[in-house]
């Protein structure tokens, strides 16, 4: 079909943009949820021009750049040989047909999972018309049609053969009524295909010019739907318009596309104004355009698949309507309400309060939320006490009657009002800044009568455990028990309970429990002990592993308490057989539910419907539209690499045995689940290796790297919400064992291990030759070195027996010295006193013996010789080196080399000690000695 037809009249245009402004603002709805696909999802063009499904529930669709597979977990494209638009599409058993420029043909799984395309083009007898595109494919019984804007291809499978059916004018559609063909040429009419010839229908002026979208059958006669008039009723060969209450919308839109439902509701997709449902007699039921939830309002196609739910291609992505989802989805797409955080119904009106204000509609109509006024701003609380609406505000409190507000307290904002117990008009409210009591008056009103004093913390949740024990709940400080006076106008006491605390707690009561979950789990309050404690009858179905929120709602309409998980919603329901609850959960992740975590708020409105309030809006969840389906998962491919290969596919139709180094292996699973607010989660192992489940996962791959040779087989299972797949995939394979560890390696092994042996063993003997030869060797090393050792103690003792010898001579050298030196001075003395005597003959002689005595040169020889025994060649070494000094310079030099000083020289000398200070200044002269130099530490030193 060209696209010249999406052209549409200025004036009709701003028509239906009117139009359908003024639509959808009037009928802001509760519509199914739908799931979004752009152009960057599935990486391929924007205009999708046909859509079908196969056996196994992939979606095939018809894209500009080529043909798009979905297997609900991740998109495939495959582009046309030529390179050109895909404008057509259409499954019949493993076959998927496509049409496009100057080509169709079908598609094929090969063994890898990849589809591989077979033109059909080379079968015809005739040549194809220059730029002939087929935009319709129609499957009937063994025939596939093709149709393009000139002719039908009439291809028989079954004999490979075709047959052809030209026009003399162009060929607006071809559909398949039942059991016939049926086709619109521009111009002529409705012909019938008959006996492989077009029969005429009708060319009646009504219908001949106006162009069809679709045909259907109605009540015994045919629905012509046509483009941009509506529809047209055929019966007994007369055209008449179908007079339907949506008329007057139907008039003023443009209809691209249109099929009818299983259960006989019409989808129409417009050219400019979305995607319209009406029931079966032609009811309005929705209208859904961008400002609602479409990626874009031009529907080029649409499609119910096998499970309800109608696929759009757009002129910009794909988008899926989960008409069978038990959710409804209310978006405001304008940001007009804001976030919901607590919602009501009375019997006229449905409230929601919100970060925006109080709004109400009349309840079960599809009318707009109309703001109450005076109540502009963040709304906390709703509830309906004893008939009465009250409505907690950043304002204070309200009380609501139908669009009026009358404020009741102003002082501070208001987080929850609830009864207090044996007190007669009188409601307790918490606020900002603690609790107080508000009253209802003679004349009907409620006000505020008095804070109660003595707590002034936040109080969010509170309940009562006595007629005067409040439970109060702050999530950044803990829970206290706080004691009131019988007057409720004072805390008498307060004190907090050894509990933990964490981000969105609540304290709730339910069925006689105050209950208080935070993110350790939920715990039940036990008056007795003062203490909270374990609730075994939640403590599974409360995890704190999956915590995000602590906060619980129970709906006494119909005694049921909710949780909110980070996966699921859980609901406990009162028992039917036994007084234990019973607790079912609603797989529903937090990011898929948009609640604002921390302040959820669910409402009953009838049995088994309930309205989730979201950050734009609310869900309408229906628990009777929950179901246990049937769902099947298939592994789509598998693929290998190695370390120096790209990654190449696996042959997944049976068994494979892999080569050692292709041990890096990928799997990529699906179900085919198209439900937005549903998820797919999966669970995988591999026998051989990882004989355990893995945790379930919403990722549908997995990659195994590095994997030991052996045999081994690839399990996956899926859960779809809170049903599990009919079956288990599964995929066996096997790595051969390396090259190192086949068999005639392992011979080779051998061998090599016998060569080594034997060199081994002969060097070995080599070694142990040498060995021999050393240590033989070595013996007689340590023999020697044991004689260089006695001889080296011999002479070691024979030094020591010399030393002995040098210290006895030192001794006696020493001895002999000062004998010299005592005899010398005592001569002296003697000398000097018989020289005071008076002189004669006598006393001379003596004197001269005491002389003689006194220079006596033996004394000189001995001690010469005692002191070369000690300083051997002393003598000798000085006499060498300072030729000039005299006998008396020698003596000098060896009292000297004594280190005696020249007190101690004096007498040996028999001179003065000025006579050996002179004889001293002498000898350094003689050895022409610095003036700074030492003559000891020379003399010393030589």
């Amino acid at each position: 079909m060209p696209f010249e037809k999406l052209r549409i009249p200025t004036f009709n245009f701003f028509l239906s943009a009117f139009l359908f402004f003024n639509l959808s603002f009037v009928f802001s709805q509760e519509i199914p949820p739908i799931e979004q696909f752009t152009s960057q999802n599935y990486n391929a063009g924007n205009q999708n021009w046909s859509i079908d499904q196969s056996e196994d529930k992939n979606i095939y669709v018809a894209n500009n750049k080529g043909l798009l597979e979905y297997n609900g977990a991740r998109w495939n494209t495959y582009k046309m040989p030529n390179q050109t638009i895909v404008r057509s599409v259409a499954v019949i058993n493993d076959f998927i047909y496509t049409g496009s420029y100057m080509d169709f043909g079908y598609w094929q799984r090969d063994a890898f999972g990849r589809l591989v395309y077979q033109s059909l083009i080379n079968n015809l007898e005739e040549e194809l018309i220059e730029d002939e595109e087929f935009w319709n494919i129609i499957p009937f019984e063994e025939f596939v049609l093709f149709q393009s804007l000139d002719r039908i291809y009439i291809f028989n499978t079954a004999s490979n053969s075709f047959g052809i059916i030209g026009s003399k004018s162009k060929i607006i559609k071809a559909f398949k009524l039942g059991e016939a063909i049926y086709f619109q040429e521009q111009g002529i009419g409705i012909s019938k295909i008959e006996n492989g010839k077009p029969i005429l229908v009708t060319n009646d002026i009504i219908i001949r010019d106006k162009e069809l979208v679709n045909i259907y059958e109605y009540n015994n006669s045919l629905l012509f739907h046509t483009e941009d008039f509506g529809f047209y009723e055929y019966r007994d060969n007369a055209i008449t318009k179908w007079d339907i209450t949506s008329n007057a919308i139907l008039d003023q839109v443009s209809v691209y596309s249109s099929i009818r439902l299983r259960n006989g509701n019409f989808i129409l997709g417009t050219i400019s104004n979305g995607v319209i449902k009406l029931d079966k007699e032609g009811n309005l039921l929705f209208q859904i355009n961008k400002n609602s939830g479409l990626s874009n309002n031009t529907v080029l196609s649409t499609f119910q698949d096998v499970t309800g739910n109608v696929w759009l291609g757009l002129d910009n992505g794909v988008n899926v309507l989960n008409l069978d989802s038990p959710y409804r989805v209310y978006t405001d797409g304008q940001g007009y309400l804001g976030t919901v955080y607590a919602s009501e119904k009375t019997e006229k009106n449905l409230y929601l309060g919100t970060n925006q204000g109080l709004f109400y509609k009349p309840i079960n109509t599809n009318g707009n939320f109309e703001l109450v006024e005076g109540t502009k701003g963040q709304v906390w609380f709703l509830k309906q006490i004893d008939g009465t609406l009250f409505c907690g505000h950043d304002k204070g409190s309200f009380e609501i009657k139908d669009s009026i507000a009358t404020l009741i307290s102003s002082k501070e904002g208001i987080w929850s009002i609830k009864k207090a117990p044996n007190r007669i008009n009188q409601l307790i409210q918490g606020s900002y800044n603690g609790l107080s009591i508000i009253e209802k008056a003679q004349t009907g009103n409620w006000k505020l009568s008095h804070k109660i004093e003595g707590f002034d913390i936040s109080s969010r949740y509170f309940e009562f455990v006595s007629t005067t024990e409040i439970l109060v709940s702050h999530e950044y400080k803990g829970v206290y028990k706080l004691k009131l006076d019988d007057d409720f106008m004072t805390v008498l006491s307060h004190s907090q309970i050894d509990i933990g605390k964490s981000i969105g707690s609540s304290l709730i009561r339910y069925k006689g429990d105050v209950l208080y979950n935070y993110e350790d789990g939920l715990f039940s309050y036990n008056k007795k002990d003062n203490t909270f404690e374990s609730n075994s009858i939640f403590k599974n179905a409360f995890s704190n592993s999956d915590y995000v929120s602590g906060k619980l709602v129970y709906n006494e309409a119909d005694n049921v308490l909710w949780g909110f998980l980070k996966n699921q919603l859980i609901f406990v329901q009162p028992g039917k057989l036994t007084d234990t609850p019973s607790v079912e959960t609603i797989d529903l992740p937090s990011d898929l539910r948009q609640s604002k975590l921390g302040f959820e708020n669910i409402l009953y409105l009838k049995y088994n419907l309930y309205l989730l309030g979201t950050t734009d809006g609310y869900l309408i969840i229906d628990l009777d539209r929950f179901s246990n389906k049937q769902y099947k998962i298939s592994i789509n491919n598998a693929s290998y690499s190695t370390l120096k290969q790209d990654v190449l596919p696996i042959d997944i139709s049976s068994e494979v045995k892999l080569k050692n180094k292709q041990n890096n292996l990928q799997f990529n699973f699906s179900v085919p689940d198209y439900n937005k607010l549903s998820p797919s989660l999966y669970q995988y192992r591999l026998l051989g290796i990882y004989d355990t489940w893995s945790a379930w996962s919403n990722q549908s791959n997995v990659l195994f790297e590095n994997l030991p040779y052996g045999d081994y087989t690839f399990e996956v299972k899926a859960k779809v919400g809170n049903n599990l797949s009919s079956n288990t995939a599964s995929f066996n394979f096997s790595l051969e064992k390396p090259w190192y560890l086949k068999p005639i390696a392992i011979i080779g092994y051998i061998f090599l291990f016998l060569i080594i042996a034997a060199t081994i063993q002969y060097f070995n003997r080599l070694y142990y030759k040498k060995q021999k030869k050393a240590l033989l060797k070595a013996k007689a090393k340590e023999l020697e070195i044991k004689d260089l050792e006695n001889q080296r103690q011999l002479m070691a003792y024979k030094n020591k027996s010399l030393q002995q010898d040098i210290e006895n001579k030192n001794r006696e050298l020493g001895l002999s010295t000062m004998t010299l030196i005592r005899k010398n001075e005592f001569l002296n003395t003697l000398k000097r006193e018989l020289n005071t005597l008076e002189t004669g003959k006598e006393l001379n002689k003596i004197i001269k013996i005491i002389d003689r005595n006194i220079n006596n040169t033996e004394d000189w020889k001995f001690f010469e010789e005692a002191f070369n025994n000690a300083d051997k060649d002393f003598l000798k070494k000085i006499k060498k080196k300072y030729s000039v000094l005299t006998p008396n310079d020698l003596k000098l030099c060896a009292y000297l080399r004594l280190n005696l000083s020249s007190k101690e020289i004096a007498p040996l000398l028999n001179i003065s000690h000025r006579s050996v200070e002179v004889k001293r200044y002498r000898l350094r002269k003689k050895m022409k000695l610095p003036h700074e130099a030492s003559l000891t530490n020379h003399i010393l030193e030589i």
